[in-house]
Parts: C-alpha cells; sequence; structure tokens
C-alpha cells in the first residue's frame, strides 16, 4: 500500500508515517516541503496520483472555516485520480468538526473518520511545553477533566484502519487515553517526573484569546478556538471510550507514560 501522509512532519503526520513504515507501507509525504499545500488546489492531484490511500489531517482546527469545503474537494479529487481509502483526523465532541466530517462521508470514498481526545504530547510540544518551561501553565480547562490520549496510539489505530481493508470503512472510531485528568492534574504529574514546582492556572476564555494572540495566532482563527475550547471543555469528554482497544486489542497508554519519556529527554528543563 502506498499511503499519501499530509502534515508529514507534523504532530500526527510524522507518527502516522513511521507507524505505516513499520507495517510495511510505502509513505509519500505531502506537505508543502514536498509540492504539496492544502490551499492550493492544483498540487492535489500529482500528491494522490498512484497512491493506494491517504491521511488527512488539515494544517487549521477541523472545525475551522473553510475546512470542509477544502476536505471534500480533496477527497473528490483523490476519488478523481483512483484513490478510494482516505482516513480523517477529527476531535472528539467539536460540534465545529462536524460539517468537515460530512463532506468526507459524503465524497463517496471509502472513508474512515478518527475523533481524537486532546493528545498528551500537546503538554509536552508546541507553545504549552514552553509555557511548562517557565513553570506556570495558563489555560481556560477549569477543573474540567480530559482522557488524554497518547499520539503513538492515534497513528497505530490510523494504520490499522488503513491495513484493515473494509473492516474499519465506513466507520468512526472514537479515542481516549486510560483515564481522565483535570489540566491541574496533569501538571502535577509532569511536576513529579521533572522535580519541578510547576502549577496550572485556569484563565477566562476571553483573556486566553489575548494569549493566543501572543503565540502569534491571528486575531480570527484565536477567537476560533476560543470558541472550540469551549465547546470541548464544557465536560462532555471527561468519559473514557474504548476505541484504541477495539481496534489494537490492548489498552491505551497512560498519560504517565509520555510524561516521563518527555522528562527524561528534558522536555520541561528550563
Amino acid at each position: 500500500m502506498t499511503l499519501v501522509v499530509t502534515g508529514a512532519s507534523g504532530r500526527t503526520g510524522s507518527r502516522v508515517a513511521r507507524a505505516a513504515e513499520a507495517a510495511g507501507m510505502t509513505v509519500r509525504p505531502a506537505s508543502r516541503a514536498t509540492g504539496f499545500d492544502w490551499a492550493d488546489r492544483t498540487t492535489w492531484e500529482g500528491a494522490l496520483r498512484g497512491a493506494d490511500a491517504a491521511y488527512l489531517v488539515h494544517p487549521a482546527d477541523v472545525g475551522a472555516p473553510g475546512t470542509a469545503e477544502a476536505v471534500g474537494a480533496l477527497a473528490e479529487t483523490a476519488l478523481g485520480v483512483g484513490v478510494r481509502r482516505l482516513v480523517l483526523l477529527s476531535a472528539r465532541g467539536e460540534d465545529q468538526a462536524l460539517p468537515t466530517e460530512d463532506a468526507l462521508r459524503a465524497s463517496g470514498a471509502d472513508w474512515t473518520v478518527v475523533r481524537s481526545a486532546w493528545f498528551a504530547q500537546n503538554f509536552s510540544e508546541g507553545p504549552l511545553a514552553e509555557e511548562l518551561r517557565s513553570g506556570e501553565l495558563v489555560f481556560p480547562a477549569g477543573e474540567v477533566a480530559e482522557p488524554f490520549v497518547d499520539v503513538r496510539d492515534v497513528a497505530e489505530v490510523v494504520v490499522a484502519a488503513l491495513a484493515g481493508g473494509e473492516r474499519y470503512a465506513g466507520r468512526t472510531l472514537t479515542l481516549t487515553g486510560p483515564r481522565p485528568l483535570t489540566w491541574a492534574e496533569a501538571v502535577a504529574e509532569i511536576a513529579e517526573a521533572t522535580g519541578r514546582p510547576l502549577t496550572y492556572r485556569a484563565a477566562p476564555a476571553d483573556s486566553y484569546r489575548e494569549t493566543l494572540t501572543g503565540f502569534g495566532v491571528p486575531h480570527e482563527e484565536a477567537a476560533f478556538l476560543v470558541e472550540v475550547f469551549a465547546t470541548l471543555l464544557d465536560g462532555r469528554n471527561a468519559r473514557v471510550e474504548d476505541g484504541v482497544r477495539q481496534v489494537l486489542g490492548r489498552e491505551p497508554r497512560d498519560f504517565s507514560d509520555v510524561v516521563r519519556e518527555a522528562a527524561a529527554d528534558g522536555t520541561w528543563t528550563e
């Protein structure tokens, strides 16, 4: 199987690429570095032609304005060059993502939607890791709990869904980690692993919009993300799902696995 991996240098795409190669697939990275651009439809056909399947992760949030149209159009392009098997990364509990999922389902492709919980690696990679290195994480999560999922489990489920032929076509798979943690509890686990006095401070959504723009996020995108956080962090996602076990036949990796490995690598060292 030749698999096109969009976002192959990103948080999920890089893991999907590694898991696919380990499973014996031929990986074709699709990114601006290889001539593929989600914003330029003339680059899509060349990236897809001759492949058997594609993993779709949009660079904007899956529910962001325009994403549904882009995913639907890319699916149409894929079908036009003979690529029928498509797997989309979506977000568990995100109402804004439903039009994008619907666009894939309506495309006529052999689709699978993978709805993922919040990544455990969000604490060890990117802006949240930078904040933790400073000693305090500020985030608008309040005291809500989330069963953080290891991105490696997400990647392995994606590859298993592709390798499983028709078994997972036309299905929506929901993935979480094995136990819910509040953001404060997650930070406490990181503090214990690092031996550093790290703290979590809940922030109102409006003030967090300013934090996002401080990270360099454009104002409109920051406003959208705050809206998404309000949806995802209202308690609807506090429960554990068994999608990882259903597909992989094992329990998902625990948040502590990611913390232990990242701490050993010096991720949160100042």
